[in-house]
């Protein structure tokens, strides 16, 4: 169970130190892959995993790091209790277990931190997985801060967000200032969302697209009993409903579908030696940078229109070089 082994991760490097990925496989009973996904999922919640490299290389906690259930500060307890999955835990018969290891991280915690941190944890979400983010333009976030400050005090905010305009190099989009009431923050594949309230109305925002933010000194209209995670499980399948984006089939070798691990794929067709998948993306343009640096190695079956830009990209890089 994730959260639980997340957890034993931790507490794992604590007593033993640097550990190599197989080792740590060895210890919890999961691959190499897994182990590495856990690890990334603990650095991206703030927990201070890093890598050494070199021969006795391995995984480590930064030196100061308290992972003591009674020294976590509230920042830290938050990282492991929105690292874990509450809904995929309930699919794979998990939901007991789950709550448990959750049960006992906050009952070991002082009262002071208890509350903020459940308090905090109700209010943001990590998930992993879904579509694959462009590597070749990461987003930034200037107005993170004020934002998770006003979600975390449960107050107004007032933003100043710029709308996706279409297609890249469509005409940027004028940013508007609006006052929303946040809900909560998801990280989905890389990206923070802002979950809120506008007018009566559900919206979410892309934080990288929040120019500037300022908390208010109101308190914010939040619903009662939010369960962020189905909330945003929610929102994603009616926009999804509402923007279908671009369908993409694929064929590969087996031996390289780990390189669409982080893709929301189906697999169609699978031999032994080649499958097809399919993979959804926003549009076009994002498939295209997505899927550029994956080649060779992979062949694009549909649609057409992705086929030709690839191709002209192929092209004009050939040109370029010669």
């Amino acid at each position: 169970m994730r959260a639980d082994r997340l957890l034993s991760l931790v507490l794992l490097l604590r007593h033993r130190g640097r550990m190599t990925a197989a080792a740590i496989a060895v210890e919890l009973e999961v691959s190499e892959r897994t182990v590495l996904r856990d690890v990334e999922a603990l650095s991206g919640a703030g927990i201070p995993v890093y890598a050494e490299r070199g021969r006795h290389g391995g995984f480590a906690l930064l030196p100061g790091f308290s992972t003591d259930l009674t020294g976590l500060t509230p920042g830290e307890a938050v990282a492991l209790l929105t690292s874990g999955s509450a809904v995929t835990s309930g699919a794979l018969g998990l939901g007991p277990e789950f709550s448990s290891a959750m049960r006992k991280i906050v009952a070991a915690m002082p009262e002071q931190a208890r509350t903020q941190a459940t308090g905090a944890a109700g209010r943001v979400l990590v998930r992993h997985g879904g579509l694959l983010r462009d590597p070749q333009h990461p987003e930034e976030y200037p107005a993170l801060g004020a934002v998770q400050q006003a979600v975390f005090e449960g107050t107004r905010l007032l933003i100043r967000y710029r709308a996706g305009g279409g297609p890249r190099g469509a005409t940027p989009v004028e940013a508007t200032e609006r006052t929303v009431e946040p809900v909560g923050l998801v990280q989905a594949s890389g990206r923070w969302y802002l979950l809120a309230i506008r007018d009566g109305e559900d919206r979410t925002y892309r934080v990288s697209r929040i120019e500037a933010a300022t908390p208010l000194p109101e308190p914010a209209r939040r619903p009662d009993g939010v369960d962020l995670e189905e909330l945003w499980l929610r929102r994603r399948e009616d926009f999804r409903a509402r923007h279908p984006g671009l369908r993409v089939r694929l064929r590969l070798p087996v031996d390289r579908r780990p390189a669409l691990s982080a893709m929301a794929v189906e697999t169609v067709r699978d031999d032994g030696r080649t499958c097809e998948v399919e993979a959804a993306f926003g549009d076009l343009w994002h498939a295209e940078s997505v899927l550029w640096p994956l080649l060779p190695g992979i062949e694009v079956l549909d649609p057409p229109e992705l086929r030709a830009a690839l191709r002209t990209r192929a092209h004009t890089t050939a040109a370029t070089l010669t």
